[in-house]
């Protein structure tokens, strides 16, 4: 048979688990404290970077890319269809105006330029034969006219003459009649005739002045090739580096085809681009930021291009400071547009510790100790944070990434 436990030892039994229970809790408190106690995050402060707050000026930027250009560059093309004879200077030579870089050989275009010589000196005699023929028709014509004159001062007389007969009884009316209607006939003639003559000398003009228009054609062709003819030798129209020359002698090419680079090393500009969603920020005179390695220089926005090219602006920036030693032609650089400004605020050094929020927290070191603080942030460029509450000037921070301490409020710093 199964014997009644008494209440008061049930009692006693839970107040046992009770207790231990409570003890164990204790323990588990009391190790977890211990351990927080005595392994509290440490760090050295060859571990971070810090920086202190500071008073100053804040500019708030958008980042954009640049390439450094030469201020002037003139590129040398082919005058001509040619092959590359001579490669008289490289790249990285100083040029002064007037000094010989390259030379084409130009006899395939020698030989047009004679033939159409030739073709032009054709055309003159074919012009001065054109005037010779015209001419002799043109004096056909009036010799004609004089004879018709001739014939019509005769028919007069004859006129005059029946008319004379009819009176003395020796002709008839018929004769009259006869000899007058001659005469007409031999007036519209010469009326016929003077008009053709205006014809004539209309068309001659016409015809000398549409073959002198083809010999003047001609002619501009022929001093055009003469001027790309003597370009054939490439030279200096001012002086400068050559930045590049086509050095492959004996290849062809091509009328217009770039073959030298000259440009001016003593001052540049920085083509930059960025994307088109930002377009709207930018404006012409705005102030850019160059960041060459560890130097800035400062220019302002002068161009951009209206066209919109694989979701990419353009635009140029004009050097404050353009004949810098640290600008090199074709160096890549960042660039910092300047959206706003902002003097007598608070700002700190930027750094992997912010992240772009405006609410921060951000570790203040203070006696060796770094204590997690909440700010709040206003402008940034890739400088400076601009402090608006939170921190006072003089508060030193850490400024590395500290995401592997979100969780804790103070980090132990030792030397």
């Amino acid at each position: 048979m199964d014997t009644l436990i008494a209440e008061d030892v049930l009692a006693k039994k839970k107040k046992k688990k009770y207790i231990i229970a409570g003890v164990i809790l204790l323990v588990i408190i009391a190790g977890i404290w211990w351990v927080r106690f005595y392994f509290k995050p440490v760090l050295t402060l060859a571990d971070i970077t810090t920086a202190k707050v500071e008073v100053g000026i804040i500019e708030n930027t958008i980042n954009a890319t640049g390439e450094v250009l030469p201020e002037f560059e003139e590129v040398l093309t082919s005058p001509i269809n040619a092959s590359i004879k001579n490669v008289l200077l490289d790249a990285g030579n100083k040029v002064t105006r007037g000094q010989s870089i390259l030379t084409l050989d130009k006899s395939v275009s020698q030989t047009d330029y004679d033939k159409l010589q030739f073709q032009m000196e054709s055309k003159q005699n074919e012009i001065s034969k054109l005037k010779l023929d015209l001419e002799k028709s043109f004096f056909d014509i009036k010799s004609n006219n004089s004879i018709k004159q001739l014939r019509i001062s005769n028919l007069t007389d004859a006129v005059s003459s029946a008319k004379r007969l009819l009176k003395a009884g020796g002709g008839t009316k018929e004769d009259v009649e006869r000899a007058e209607l001659e005469l007409k006939v031999a007036e519209l003639e010469k009326l016929q005739l003077e008009n053709e003559i205006k014809s004539k000398q209309q068309t001659m003009k016409i015809e000398i002045r549409e073959a002198e228009i083809a010999l003047a054609i001609q002619r501009n062709d022929l001093d055009a090739l003469k001027r790309r003819l003597d370009l054939a030798d490439l030279i200096a129209t001012r002086p400068g580096v050559i930045t590049w020359v086509n050095k492959n002698i004996g290849s062809a090419v091509h009328e217009g085809d770039a073959l030298v680079r000259i440009a001016d090393l003593s001052g540049f500009k920085v083509a930059g681009s960025m994307s088109d969603n930002l377009l709207d920020k930018i404006h012409n005179n705005m102030t850019a930021i160059i960041r060459v390695s560890d130097t800035q220089l400062r220019g302002s926005i002068v161009n951009i291009s209206p066209a919109v090219n694989n979701a990419i602006v353009s635009f140029d920036i004009q050097l404050n400071q353009k004949d810098s030693k640290v600008l090199r032609p074709n160096q890549k650089v960042d660039v910092f547009l300047v959206t706003a400004t902002r003097n007598g605020v608070l700002r700190v050094a930027n750094g992997p510790a912010f992240n772009g929020s405006n609410q921060q927290e951000v570790f203040v070191l203070k006696n060796g100790i770094a204590e997690r603080r909440s700010v709040k942030t206003g402008l940034s460029n890739f400088d400076y944070v601009e402090v608006l509450s939170g921190l006072k000037a003089g508060d030193e921070i850490i400024t590395s990434d500290m995401g592997d301490y979100k969780n804790v409020k103070t980090v132990t710093i030792s030397n």
